[in-house]
């Protein structure tokens, strides 16, 4: 298979990032330097990155009630919390999309590429659902109208979404895309700030009774059902 794709499988990175990894010159096969992403390689090339030997190891796959505070990365070099320190796991975990530091809520860690690279990718259509408590705490029809149909932000119109209001001052909102900062800005864009933003759902998981701060693996049943989210 081709070489990042392999890494993924590996629980390196995503495919993404492991096409960054290598391209950066970071891995050797069989002893020497290769930045082609799409080289071959199997579990007898003699994969090395940064010096160590990768073989494929067993996935595992964690959903997390995120705090504020603690920033979605593998690791940070600020010395922040990561979502990582929060799962108790020898795997190489890395988060599946992103959270804001000060965002809280569902955030999946995984060492299965493949997985992780269906569930964030635009053409699979996974819905994440959020909840935002907004200022001032009454949209109009108008403004509820628009986040369904979709808002000019400044990198594009949004698609449409799924919204209600679930109370005054809470505002659930349900998209399929993973811009930066996109439910904040959306809700911006019709007049309304953001004081807190929650993600209560990834596909067919929903937080439920996770504690705050806690993580749990998913049986394989759950991860099953998130394949098939993505299509696989």
């Amino acid at each position: 298979m081709r070489l990042a794709k392999y890494l993924a499988h590996a629980g390196v990175a995503s495919r993404r990032a492991s096409e960054g990894i290598v391209t950066q010159g970071r891995v050797k096969v069989g002893g020497k330097v290769v930045t082609d992403p799409a080289r071959d390689a199997d579990d007898g090339s003699g994969v090395e990155v940064d010096g160590r030997p990768v073989a494929p190891e067993a996935h595992e796959t964690y959903v997390v009630n995120k705090p504020a505070g603690v920033v979605s990365t593998a690791s940070d070099t600020h010395g922040r919390p990561t979502v990582v320190d929060l799962v108790d796991s020898d795997r190489r975990l890395y988060p599946v999309g992103r959270l804001d530091a000060d965002s809280t809520g569902l955030i999946l860690l995984t060492n299965d590429g493949a997985l992780a690279d269906r569930l964030t990718h635009p053409r699979y259509e996974v819905e994440k659902v959020y909840r935002a408590k907004v200022d001032p705490p009454r949209p109009s029809e108008r403004a509820l109208r628009a986040l369904r149909h979709g808002v000019e932000l400044d990198d594009g119109r949004t698609a449409p979404a799924r919204v209600h209001l679930v109370e005054p001052g809470v505002i659930e909102i349900a998209i399929h895309e993973g811009r930066n900062r996109q439910v904040r800005r959306m809700l911006e864009a019709v007049g309304h700030r953001v004081t807190g933003l929650r993600r209560v759902a990834f596909g067919p998981l929903r937080l439920n009774r996770l504690g705050v701060g806690d993580a749990r693996r998913l049986t394989p049943a759950e991860t099953e059902r998130l394949r098939q989210a993505s299509g696989g």
